[in-house]
């Protein structure tokens, strides 16, 4: 059983749609997973085009992958890169950290988690 960053049991990130590498809707990671999609971002219209200026576009539906496209408001299991340059950009956005995979400690301070913690 994988944990989230407070210590305790990692909780879903979203279901609908479904997230997470694996698509189990956590924000699990394993082999395979270079990107370390280990961080569930509640999505804002900031957070999202500063991704897509990244060259990760998570608006635009793509049906051929199953993929609706989010919108601000929904949760997603973001790579830890780009939650990393998001918060050095001040890019508005929370983070859930029951749903935040513990290895994302070693890439952010438990301090800077924190500041943007969700609900």
């Amino acid at each position: 059983m994988a944990s989230n960053v407070l210590g305790t049991q990692l909780e879903a990130c979203c279901l609908d749609p479904v997230t997470g590498f694996y698509r189990d809707g956590k924000c699990n990671t394993g082999r395979g997973d270079s990107g370390l999609h280990t961080v569930c971002v509640e999505l804002t219209e900031e957070f999202l085009q500063y991704a897509r200026s990244l060259g990760n576009d998570l608006i635009t539906p793509m049906p051929q992958y199953d993929f609706p496209g989010l919108k601000p408001g929904n949760h997603w299991c973001v790579c830890v890169r780009t939650v990393v340059d998001a918060l050095k950009a001040k890019v508005p956005f929370k983070i859930r950290l029951n749903s935040t995979h513990i290895s994302v400690k070693e890439f952010i301070d438990m301090d800077d988690l924190m500041a943007r913690k969700s609900g």
